[in-house]
C-alpha cells in the first residue's frame, strides 16, 4: 500500500514537472517571437527613417541598406563569415574555376585596412617579395582605407599582361614602398623541392625533402611523384614542409594523410549544429613509406588544410610537429547562393583532429618550438624566390647569404638521430642473430 502511494506521489511530480517545462518552453517560444517581431519593427523603423532623412540619397536605396545590414549582421560571427554581393559571389566562382587574372594575393580586410593573407607561390606579387601581414594603402595611388575589400580585389585582378601599381607598408620599412605588378594568369606548381624545383634530391645524409605551398587539384598526385623520386634515392627520413602554406583543398588535405596512414585510421572530423555538417574523414590508401621517420615543418602562416595534415599525423604519432604555432584556421564555410544572385558565406562547422582537439582559434602546436626572427624569415623568403637576390645591395645580399634556416637544420638534425638509432637497432639485432 505503501509503495503504491510512494509511485503515486512520484508519478503526480513528474506529471507537474513535465507540465511545467511545457509551459515554460511554450513562453519562452512566445516571448523570444514576441522580442523577434519587436527587433524587425525596429529594424523598418530604422530603415525608413534613414531612407528619408540620410544627406546624401544616392547612398539609401533599399539594395543599399539592406545589403549594408547584411554586411555587417554577417561580419559580427567570425572573420570567415561574410554576404557577398552577386559580383563578389562571381568572383568566388571565378576563384574556384582559376578562371581568372590578378597579381597572386590572398588578401582580407582587417578594420579599414587592407591586409596580405599570403602570396601565392609564382605569382607576380611573391616574386616581387611581398609578405604575409604586407599593408596595402593605395592601389593605382587611390587609397584602400574606404575601398572596401570586393573593390579592391577587383581592382587588382585583371586580364593577363596588364599592369597594377601598389603602395605596400610594412612594419619593419621606415617607409611605404610602391611595386608595379603585370598580371598573370594564376597556375601554380604546389609541391617542390628546397631549391624550388621539382628535382627532389635526396641529401647525403638519406634525408628527402618537400615543400607544399597550397594544397591543389593536383598536390596528392605531384607529391607522391616525389616521393617516388626520394625513395628510389635510398630516403630514409622525410621532412614536410608546411611552413607559408595557407591551405586549400579539404579533399587534397584527406589525401595527402592517407599517403602515411594505414587504413581505416581517423583523419580529420567536423561538427557543427546542423546534422549535415557533422562527417568524418578516414583514410583509405595505406602509408607508403611504412612508417619511415618524418618531420613536419610549420609556422604562424600554416593554417586550415595545412592544420588538418600537421594535427592529424601529430595526433596518431606519425610525424613529429616542429616550428611554431600555427595560425588556428579550422572551420568550415558553406556557400549558401540567394535568388539575387548574391550568396552567404557561412561558417557551419569545426574541424577537429583525431583526438578531438579543435583547431579553430588554436592552431597546432608543434612538438618542438623553434622560432625565427622576423629578419630570418625575410631572408628565407628571398632566398626562395626565383631571382629573389637581384637588386639587392651587398650588405643586404651578405646578410641573406649567411641567414640560416634555423627550423630546417633543427629538423635535419632530428632526423639525423633518428636513422641513427633506427640503424643502430637494426646492427643490434643482426649481431644477435649471428650469436645465434
Amino acid at each position: 500500500m505503501k509503495k503504491r502511494v510512494l509511485y503515486a506521489v512520484v508519478f503526480a511530480l513528474s506529471l507537474n514537472l513535465f507540465i511545467g517545462a511545457q509551459i515554460y518552453l511554450s513562453s519562452a517560444q512566445a516571448a523570444e517571437k514576441t522580442n523577434l517581431y519587436q527587433q524587425m519593427d525596429m529594424f523598418v523603423r530604422v530603415l525608413e527613417k534613414v531612407r528619408q532623412e540620410y544627406v546624401d540619397d544616392s547612398k539609401v536605396s533599399y539594395d543599399d541598406l539592406i545589403h549594408g545590414a547584411l554586411k555587417g549582421m554577417l561580419a559580427t560571427l567570425d572573420p570567415h563569415s561574410e554576404f557577398m554581393e552577386p559580383q563578389k559571389h562571381e568572383d568566388l566562382k571565378n576563384d574556384t574555376e582559376g578562371s581568372f587574372g590578378g597579381v597572386g594575393l590572398l588578401v582580407g580586410s582587417n578594420g579599414n585596412t587592407l591586409t596580405v593573407d599570403a602570396p601565392i607561390e609564382d605569382t607576380p606579387a611573391y616574386k616581387a617579395g611581398i609578405m604575409r601581414g604586407d599593408r596595402i594603402i593605395r592601389i593605382e595611388g587611390k587609397s584602400t582605407e574606404k575601398m572596401g575589400w570586393p573593390d579592391a580585389v577587383r581592382k587588382l585582378r585583371g586580364e593577363p599582361g596588364t599592369s597594377v601599381t601598389i603602395t605596400v607598408a610594412r612594419p619593419s620599412w621606415p617607409e611605404p614602398r610602391d611595386f608595379t605588378l603585370t598580371r598573370a594568369q594564376i597556375k601554380v606548381a604546389t609541391v617542390k623541392d628546397l631549391d624550388g624545383h621539382r628535382a627532389f634530391p635526396v641529401s647525403a645524409d638519406k634525408i628527402g625533402y618537400v615543400r607544399l605551398t597550397q594544397f591543389g587539384e593536383q598536390t596528392t598526385s605531384d607529391l607522391l611523384d616525389a616521393l617516388k623520386k626520394m625513395k628510389n634515392q635510398g630516403m630514409q627520413g622525410l621532412i614536410l614542409d608546411l611552413r607559408g602554406n595557407p591551405g586549400g583543398l579539404l579533399p587534397q588535405a584527406v589525401k595527402v594523410c592517407e599517403l602515411f596512414l594505414p587504413p581505416r585510421q581517423l583523419i580529420v572530423s567536423t561538427e557543427g549544429r546542423a546534422a549535415e555538417s557533422k562527417d568524418k574523414w578516414t583514410a583509405q590508401g595505406h602509408d607508403t613509406l611504412n612508417g619511415m621517420p618524418m618531420v613536419i615543418l610549420v609556422n604562424n602562416s600554416s593554417a586550415s588544410a595545412s592544420e588538418i595534415v600537421a594535427g592529424c599525423l601529430q595526433d596518431v604519432g606519425r610525424a613529429f610537429i616542429m616550428g611554431e604555432q600555427t595560425f588556428g584556421k579550422g572551420s568550415v564555410q558553406t556557400i549558401i547562393p540567394l535568388q539575387d544572385g548574391s550568396a552567404l558565406r557561412l561558417t557551419t562547422a569545426k574541424y577537429y583532429t583525431p583526438s578531438h582537439k579543435v583547431i579553430h582559434e588554436h592552431g597546432i602546436t608543434p612538438d618542438s618550438i623553434v622560432p625565427m626572427s622576423t629578419e630570418e624569415e625575410e631572408a628565407l623568403y628571398v632566398k626562395r624566390q626565383l631571382g629573389g637576390m637581384e637588386g639587392l645591395d651587398e650588405e643586404r645580399r651578405a646578410k641573406v647569404e649567411s641567414a640560416r634556416d634555423v627550423q630546417l637544420d633543427r629538423a635535419v638534425d632530428f632526423l639525423k638521430g633518428m636513422i641513427l638509432y633506427k640503424d643502430r637497432g637494426r646492427l643490434q639485432r643482426k649481431m644477435a642473430a649471428t650469436k645465434r
